[in-house]
């Protein structure tokens, strides 16, 4: 039996009800393209298979990418297993492999729970959508609205890119071993216009990650060297307000004008 490996932040999923909840909520069909990030023992892998997917699991555990390769439908071609950090797996080439679109699913280990999430949403198309388990706390701040204290940076980038829709808790004991917070299953729906339009990712960036990097505080102190008052007002922005209380679209605008800025430079 594999134990699972720290470093790896490994906690496998083995409760029938989740696992069957999860998938009806996923609602797989067959001939769709799949990825799977972290397979583990296959508690979701083997019900995808099932139910006539073509799957890639990425998997960075040798042995158990090792058992996932004995998978009757891996020696069929339904399974395409890869030993690799899902941190490092260049997307494009698995979406130009899909017929339509490419569906995302996983367990993401809590400890790359971020990085992970920015990198599975960078591409603009070919990706319909993820469904994802996480720390539940990650997800609270995934969905947060302006004025909430879990609203941060990564609610105002994930929303500008993404549809956040939590689906259900997941108890510690459905794993094994158990971690010690709760669970939450997500869907991710990729925008199909994206509520920012084409405004700069990298300067998006740049303004959420200053001002939620000073939280506590104003907005003309946390952007100073970036934005000034001015330049915050022109957004039809109150300089002396914090972060938490800009909304998505005040992001875009303040975005908009640095990008406006580093081209006049």
């Amino acid at each position: 039996m594999h134990r699972a490996r720290r470093r790896f932040g490994q906690n496998f999923l083995h409760d029938r009800t989740i696992i069957q909840q999860m998938i009806v909520a996923i609602s797989p069909r067959a001939g769709e393209f799949f990825l799977e990030i972290g397979p583990g023992q296959g508690a979701l892998t083997r019900p995808l298979l099932d139910h006539g997917v073509q799957l890639t699991a990425i998997e960075i555990d040798r042995d158990l990418a090792t058992g996932l390769r004995r998978y009757p439908a891996a020696q069929a071609g339904q399974l395409q297993v890869i030993e690799d950090d899902a941190l490092t797996l260049p997307l494009a080439p698995l979406i130009d492999q899909a017929d339509q679109t490419l569906r995302i699913v996983g367990n993401l280990p809590y400890n790359l729970s971020t990085p992970l999430l920015f990198h599975l949403t960078t591409p603009r198309a070919g990706i319909r959508d993820l469904h994802l388990l996480l720390q539940r706390e990650v997800v609270d701040r995934m969905a947060a609205a302006p004025g909430s204290k879990t609203y941060g940076r990564l609610s105002v980038m994930l929303q500008a890119r993404c549809q956040v829709e939590p689906l259900l808790d997941v108890p510690p004991g459905a794993f094994a071993p158990p971690p010690q917070v709760t669970s939450r299953f997500v869907r991710l729906i990729p925008h199909r216009e994206r509520p920012l339009g084409d405004v700069d990712d990298d300067c998006l960036s740049r303004v959420v990650a200053r001002a939620f990097g000073q939280r506590r505080k104003t907005l003309r102190n946390a952007l100073r060297g970036l934005l000034d008052a001015a330049a915050i007002e022109a957004a039809d922005i109150n300089p002396a307000i914090r972060a938490e209380q800009v909304d998505l679209a005040g992001y875009g605008r303040l975005a908009r004008i640095l990008e406006h800025h580093d081209s006049a430079d």
